[in-house]
């Protein structure tokens, strides 16, 4: 299973498959995972699982095991993550348009369709609040803690947002679930929960946003400043750790061809490894409030990535920041696509992220050894599929041309 490309096919080169002899391994439900689905009949549950050998000993190419692990460096410091996710996601017709193109859905409770944007709009919930409310009861029988859903910057185009939890490896379970509830709901509802970075050129992209801040055995948050202070010290180095290690980071945040479309300036995807103060166009956003709730936003990943993947490596981002003393650098204000200050180069495809994700000893210490090759060897093997597959756009663009 660790060993699968995203179409289920085997990629030989993680060495899980003819390697091992392909043989069977154990999945051992975690404990405080079993939950009952929604509205099923008969009643039925669904648990989250981990890989471990025969003999016991975890996965080391289990990503949730590999969150774990950032997790337990951090205790050993005396400091504790704590975080949530944000979901950006689109709601489709399951129709095509007349060109073959997906297209936003229309209202569950009247039908209407809208082209326009309406972020924010009310009434533009209001059309799909039988919907949302199945996701709210269903998230609740299973103990996520959902909370505000919006209409997000395109049509069809909306974010659910989870309650903060103290336990960042439970905040990626909730992520995890989530998707999968939305998207069991929507089907009943006749329309379509789409989870790809960039489903429509002209549209906005959709961003899986990461909330994290550090508490010490106290439970202090270790990112509140100080009264006289602008940031506290652990605030500025875990932004130095998280900027320093982005570029050879992305293929986690952005690891697939579709996830490289979202990438536009003016788009609120982050182009460059930026930071700043309650400004959405810089990739880690420090949001204004109350300084005992301080917290940074990661920001550069797609709705498509794992989440596990995702906190692992911001964890790791922000302890190499606090161990070696890390400079974020000026604080981006402003339009942060005009004013990007940047000191690294950053990865502008996918094949480009996949070749710095091979290269980085920081993300092999920060998945694992077994686990970086696993995810390297799948992602170069899509690439490769991708790359020799005869597309649409291949006569679009060559076939009355050349």
């Amino acid at each position: 299973i660790l060993g699968l490309d995203i179409t289920g096919e085997d990629v030989h080169e993680t060495g899980l498959i003819w390697t091992t002899g392909d043989g069977d391994l154990r999945a051992w439900p975690i404990p405080g995972t079993l939950v009952p689905l929604f509205g099923t009949q008969p009643p039925r549950g669904q648990v989250l699982m981990a890989m471990y050998q025969l003999d016991g000993q975890p996965m080391s190419s289990d990503p949730r095991l590999a969150l774990a692990r950032q997790v337990e460096i951090l205790a050993a410091k005396g400091l504790h993550p704590a975080g949530a996710f944000e979901l950006e996601f689109f709601l489709l017709a399951n129709e095509r348009d007349a060109d073959g193109k997906v297209q936003p859905a229309h209202a569950v409770l009247d039908g209407r369709r809208s082209a326009k944007t309406e972020v924010y709009s009310v009434d533009h919930l209001h059309g799909m609040e039988p919907l949302f409310s199945d996701i709210y009861a269903a998230a609740k029988v299973q103990g996520i803690p959902a909370e505000t859903v919006i209409s997000e910057y395109a049509p069809g185009q909306y974010e659910l947002t989870l309650n903060y939890r103290n336990d960042v490896i439970r905040a990626a379970d909730d992520l995890v679930m989530l998707k999968r509830l939305v998207r069991a709901q929507a089907r009943r509802h006749g329309v379509t929960a789409c989870f790809m970075a960039k489903p429509i050129e002209k549209y906005a992209g959709s961003g899986m946003h990461f909330h994290v801040s550090l508490r010490d055995n106290a439970g202090k948050n270790v990112f509140t400043e100080a009264s006289g202070e602008t940031w506290s010290l652990p605030l500025l180095r875990g932004l130095g750790g998280l900027i320093q290690t982005m570029a050879e980071s992305m293929l986690v945040f952005a690891p697939h061809a579709n996830s490289w479309r979202r990438f536009v300036s003016q788009s609120y995807a982050p182009v460059a490894p930026t930071w700043g103060v309650n400004n959405r166009s810089v990739a880690l956003r420090v949001p204004a409030g109350d300084a005992k709730n301080r917290r940074i936003e990661h920001r550069p990943s797609g709705v498509d990535a794992n989440p596990y993947l995702v906190a692992a490596t911001v964890l790791a981002g922000i302890t190499k920041g606090l161990d070696e003393g890390l400079d974020p650098g000026p604080e981006t204000t402003g339009n942060g696509y005009e004013s990007a200050i940047t000191r690294t180069t950053m990865p502008v495809d996918w094949r480009a992220a996949i070749e710095a994700a091979r290269a980085s000893t920081f993300l092999k210490g920060a998945l694992g050894e077994d686990l970086h090759r696993t995810f390297v060897a799948i992602k170069q093997s899509e690439y490769l599929r991708v790359a020799r597959t005869v597309s649409e756009l291949d006569y679009h663009l060559y076939l009355h041309e050349v």
